[in-house]
């Protein structure tokens, strides 16, 4: 399947500073990528490279198989992670705006921005002003704006940044049901056990470069450790596996790190000699940890 977004081998420069020095990035039709990285990776800036707010020094952006022009990014909709709101409008009159300005008639605007005022959980506050909201409500806002014109890509930077519970099962609703209708979501965030449930697969870079792209099952796998975890039913007995690293557990547990080529049969028949156990875990490392093996933390 030819990708709906590919980025290959972005680089950009900001006098010496090195803020892109080789990107990759590709999501297919229907598919979310989870966009990782610490501050400063330059994940922003290849957003918006891809709507062609920044100017790369090369590489190059492709849509479905063609070089990006601005006909394709009529086709995007962009959630930026610093706030474009008009504080003065009110909620419907800002979004059906913002659909105005995507090319719709003012009466699919308006219609759409009811639309999706109820679909994020504002229909209450549809007359308020932007800068009477909670900055929760705000995101929402943005989330509207950005598919109120019903974009085939979405880019979302740091979506769920600011948002309570409630908010965050609301923005991961709408993000999986548009991936469900065939719509292509790329996002990043810093709640990586948010993208794991999420995503299957995705791309992480760090000091504006790929340092590694795929499944996030194949990227736990691949990882040179496990980690251990046993319950006991009495007291912890001062045990552990050979070559483990003890890390911190609840009480009644132990917990380690251990080389992912142990059998995990035989841990457990070795803990068995050791105290009672009311259960076991053994799988691999969660999506925090890759991602902070690969940026070097």
């Amino acid at each position: 399947m030819t990708e709906r977004l590919r980025v290959d081998g972005l680089r950009k420069n900001y006098g010496e500073v090195v803020a892109l020095d080789g990107v990759n990035l590709a999501v297919e039709p229907g598919e979310m990528i989870g966009f990782l990285g610490p501050n400063g990776a330059g994940k922003s800036t290849t957003m918006r490279s891809v709507l062609g707010l920044v100017k790369t020094d090369a590489g190059s952006i492709s849509w479905n198989g063609q070089p990006m022009g601005e006909d394709h990014r009529r086709h995007v909709g962009y959630m930026p992670q610093e706030r474009g709101l008009y504080l003065r409008m009110k909620v419907h009159e800002h979004i059906a705006y913002f659909g105005r300005l995507a090319g719709l008639e003012a009466s699919v605007a308006s219609s759409r921005a009811n639309e999706w005022i109820e679909r994020v959980g504002l229909t209450d506050r549809s007359d308020s002003l932007i800068q009477e909201l909670s900055v929760g409500n705000q995101q929402r806002v943005q989330l509207a704006v950005s598919l109120v014109h019903e974009p085939d890509l979405l880019v979302l930077d740091e979506p769920f940044a600011g948002l309570d519970p409630v908010a965050v099962a609301t923005m991961s609703d709408v993000m999986t049901e548009q991936v469900a209708a065939g719509v292509s979501v790329v996002f990043s965030s810093h709640q990586l056990e948010l993208v794991q449930d999420l995503t299957e697969r995705v791309t992480i870079i760090a000091a504006g470069s790929t340092r590694a792209t795929g499944r996030v099952s194949d990227l736990r796998n691949s990882s040179s450790r496990r980690l251990l975890s046993v319950t006991w039913s009495g007291e912890p007995p001062d045990w552990a596996p050979e070559g483990a690293t003890r890390i911190e557990a609840q009480t009644g547990s132990s917990a380690f790190h251990v080389p992912a080529d142990l059998d995990s049969a035989a841990l457990i028949a070795d803990a068995a000699q050791h105290g009672s156990i009311a259960s076991v875990s053994h799988e691999p490392p969660g999506l925090d940890e890759i991602f902070l093996e690969l940026v070097g933390a």
